[in-house]
């Protein structure tokens, strides 16, 4: 069962959840606020990476399956009143569960392998990142990067917007643009800046190969796009095509589109077997 029941905003415990909302106190102690079931759970099944986990009684009734997780990893439960979780969440209507986590970013020299890396360079708005790192979650990605100029990924926002995604993949935290573009040339990836304006096609690129291999994606600010400085860092910018009267497509949406087309040409690489060679004498 769950320990007593807080119901003091005033509790120390309390105010210490509470701060996590504010990004000076997330990076000062490492941790952050994971709020709702299916952030818990995920949280939950990566290992060593929950502290605590707060709790209404209703939400233990209707979520033992992550109360019981908890105990089993020997993680405390503390019960909390409405109102005191209503302080803690950060979301109109609470779920009723918040767990509180240690960041799971890894530094950028950790990350090898990256056959599929997504970098968020000056990405500010948090629902978008966090979409973005659900998306390259989805698509098969191993690593999601944001650059120093881009938005907080332990964002209440953005963890909520990457619907657990924060734990399945590496995430990068704080690093240069040009850095990241470098770290990735290091592994043999080829890089390709998202812009709306670029003028090598989503498609023609695909069509040509462009995809087949390592690929690095550089997604940039949601009103602005990428500097040119930026783009000159990869190898060039790619376009998503527009067939209707659409202005453009949003950031999320974009991402959405390079990274499954990525994806499905990356497999269809690898999946490729060459055509056996005639044996002696067997005419072609």
């Amino acid at each position: 069962m769950a320990s007593h029941e807080f119901t003091s905003i005033r509790s120390p415990r309390i105010k210490g959840a509470r701060r996590l909302a504010k990004r000076a106190f997330r990076q000062r102690e490492r941790r952050f606020l994971a709020e709702g079931p299916q952030a818990v759970r995920e949280a939950l099944a990566a290992p060593g990476g929950v502290q605590e986990m707060y709790a209404t009684a209703d939400a233990v009734q209707r979520h033992s399956d992550l109360v019981d997780a908890a105990y089993a990893a020997g993680i405390p439960v503390h019960r909390v009143s409405l109102e005191v979780m209503s302080e803690l969440a950060q979301t109109v209507t609470p779920q009723g569960v918040i767990a509180v986590c240690d960041f799971v970013d890894v530094p950028l020299p950790e990350v090898g392998d990256a056959r599929l890396a997504v970098v968020l360079s000056h990405v500010r708005d948090p629902g978008n990142a966090g979409t973005v790192l659900r998306t390259a979650d989805a698509a098969g990605a191993d690593v999601v990067i944001f650059t120093d100029a881009s938005v907080d990924p332990y964002n209440g926002k953005c963890v909520r917007a990457s619907a657990g995604s924060l734990f399945h993949l590496p995430v990068v935290v704080g690093v240069r643009v040009e850095d990241a573009v470098a770290h990735l040339r290091t592994q043999g990836a080829r890089i390709f800046a998202a812009d709306g304006g670029g003028p090598r096609d989503l498609h023609a690129a695909a069509d040509e190969g462009a995809f087949a291999d390592r690929v690095g994606w550089v997604f940039g600010n949601e009103a602005w796009g990428l500097p040119e400085q930026t783009v000159a860092l990869t190898d060039g910018a790619v376009s998503v095509p527009i067939f209707g009267a659409a202005e453009s497509l949003n950031l999320a949406t974009a991402a959405a589109v390079c990274l499954y087309t990525t994806a499905r040409e990356q497999r269809a690489a690898a999946s490729a077997v060459p055509a056996a060679a005639p044996a002696v004498g067997e005419r072609n």
